[in-house]
């Protein structure tokens, strides 16, 4: 475990010593001892939270609602500065799962949570608690990340795939960090544009344009973060200028560029997210294959 401090932000970070057996989910450990009003910056994957501690994270959304405890978040979560997180002694396994599988991990479509947060508890009943009561019970962190693994590698071997077509253009988005033309992508796997649009839409819980929207914006922003200056990339992400990234940063985070680039929910990922990045490409080849064999 290691500790994370960038301004007044103090945490300890606990990493898996080996990779998922699931393509497409990473997971990370945190406590933290005050989590104070940490801004949630949106990000292209499903969240779930599972706590375990004495304490119990909190979400402030938009509208004055609020979430506690283990949680589900659509892709984008955050976008407008509109979520902030808090509590005292926080502990808990946050996994990130790529839209492609999520479907088949939750039991539900992200389409579903419609960028919004859900209890666990309402999408799992009392197997929500009980895992967060088996989490409290085992000792060391590779344990929990190993038993988390587990649990969610059966749910994703027993759940229901997103199409093939539908996988092969979201890993094409994030392979090309969200510069992908999205007008090609229905031509590219062989289907109409609509109905490539309805199925991304419906399966993986954002349209394609907004898929790449966010994609690059991530990109971006991590770069932000890294010291890189707003024109640099502009230019290499994919912005038309520096005033587009401005406005798609003011539009996800409701801050500028400068602001975004000292986020502590940013700035933590080299350490709980080392792996961060594109798909493994063992997923790449098998779901090229899946689209190949269904033509």
């Amino acid at each position: 475990m290691r500790t994370f401090m960038h301004g007044a932000a103090v945490w300890d970070v606990a990493c898996p010593q080996r990779p998922s057996s699931v393509a497409g989910l990473t997971m990370a450990g945190f406590r933290v001892r005050d989590l104070d009003m940490l801004r949630m910056v949106p990000h292209p994957a499903v969240t779930l939270l599972l706590e375990f501690g004495a304490g119990s994270p909190v979400l402030d959304c938009a509208a004055g609602r609020q979430q506690r405890g283990s949680l589900v978040a659509g892709p984008g979560l955050g976008t407008g500065g509109t979520v902030r997180a808090r509590g005292k002694n926080v502990e808990c396994v946050q996994v990130r799962l790529s839209p492609v599988i999520a479907r088949a991990v939750l039991g539900a479509s992200p389409a579903d949570l419609d960028g919004t947060v859900v209890s666990l508890a309402d999408l799992w009943g009392r197997e929500a608690s009980q895992i967060c009561e088996q989490l409290g019970d085992v000792s060391s962190w590779q344990d929990r990340f190993a038993f988390v693994d587990a649990l969610l590698a059966r749910r994703y071997g027993a759940g229901s795939p997103v199409d093939p077509e539908v996988a092969w253009a979201w890993n094409r988005i994030v392979g090309s960090r969200g510069v992908a033309r999205v007008d090609g992508l229905a031509a590219e796997v062989g289907w109409s544009r609509k109905r490539l649009w309805s199925r991304f839409r419906s399966q993986l819980g954002l349209p394609p344009k907004r898929a790449v929207k966010l994609v690059r914006f991530d990109h971006a922003a991590h770069r932000l973060v890294a010291g890189e200056g707003a024109a640099r990339v502009a230019a290499d992400a994919g912005y038309a200028d520096q005033s587009h990234l401005h406005r798609d940063v003011m539009e996800f985070t409701g801050e500028t560029p400068a602001t975004v680039a000292s986020e502590p929910f940013l700035a933590v990922d080299p350490i709980a997210w080392p792996s961060r990045g594109t798909p493994a490409k063992s997923h790449l080849s098998r779901v090229s294959g899946s689209i190949a064999d269904s033509r």
